[in-house]
């Protein structure tokens, strides 16, 4: 992430040369503002000049056009799905490289897209070459890592849980948020978990290692991952939260972060008077 500037507040005070300059794909965006300000596909047109690949860009601008539900990330997902292609039909492991390592956040979100769509991959190759994204110094491609491999571990959530059980005891905190954060029962702009939903005790192996984490990052998504199933299973969350207190007793040390998990967990039950 871009640590020199602050960005905007809203999109209109975003001053024309920074938008220009994202738009080309020459700057990261500095926060969420100027990351759903940019205009993805100025920045397709521009990135597929870089590569000499312009002829491809009308009939792949129709395409993202034409999606029924035009959302920042389903935006996302379709022009890393276009670029898959092109790399295949091109026979160009350039271009897949080049937008793995570009400089701008939104085309190495693309990339997450684009990197788990072989059909021949296996689920831990999958999440092998996701890693690097879930450890990218920028929010954005943090957040699109997790969203691009969601569908991957709905269909297989049995197996994901046991891959991502050696994620959450990893010593970076971004991987381990990522754990937490790609099983949500709920989650954030992303389809639901309905297995977790009605059976959260299911990840219960992602849970147990995180409830003291030191890091808010980490504490943040576990408590809205316990949030989430709380709206089904309160019963759940509320003895979870209870056992998490009182181990965290025999550990004073970290027991600051268990009681900011578990008051933001409960938020929503706490708000319904249960």
């Amino acid at each position: 992430m871009n640590t020199a500037r602050k960005g905007a507040r809203s999109t209109k005070d975003i001053p024309q040369s920074i938008l220009e300059q994202l738009n080309r794909g020459e700057i990261e965006s500095a926060n969420l503002v100027e990351w759903l300000a940019v205009d993805q596909v100025e920045l397709l047109k521009n990135f597929l000049a870089e590569l000499d690949l312009s002829a491809h860009f009308t009939n792949m601008q129709k395409q993202i056009e034409n999606l029924k539900k035009p959302t920042v990330n389903s935006r996302n997902a379709c022009i890393g799905s276009l670029l898959y292609q092109l790399a295949l039909s091109e026979h160009s492991i350039k271009l897949l490289s080049k937008i793995i390592t570009h400089q701008s956040d939104m085309v190495r979100c693309w990339a997450c897209y684009a990197v788990v769509l072989n059909p021949e991959m296996s689920l831990s190759e999958r999440f092998r070459v996701i890693q690097p994204f879930a450890q990218d110094t920028h929010f954005g491609v943090r957040e699109v890592a997790w969203m691009a491999m969601r569908p991957y571990i709905i269909l297989q959530l049995e197996q994901s849980i046991e891959i991502l059980q050696g994620w959450v005891v990893h010593e970076d905190a971004f991987i381990r948020r990522f754990a937490t954060e790609a099983t949500r029962p709920r989650g954030v702009w992303c389809n639901h978990i309905e297995d977790l939903k009605d059976n959260p005790e299911l990840a219960l192996s992602l849970l147990e290692p995180l409830y003291q984490d030191p890091e808010k990052y980490v504490q943040d998504s576990v408590a809205n991952w316990l949030n989430d199933a709380s709206k089904t299973k309160p019963e759940f969350v509320q003895t979870l939260c209870d056992q998490w207190l009182k181990q965290s007793h025999a550990n004073p040390k970290h027991m600051k972060a268990t009681q900011y998990i578990v008051k933001r967990a409960l938020r929503t039950l706490m708000k319904n008077g249960v």
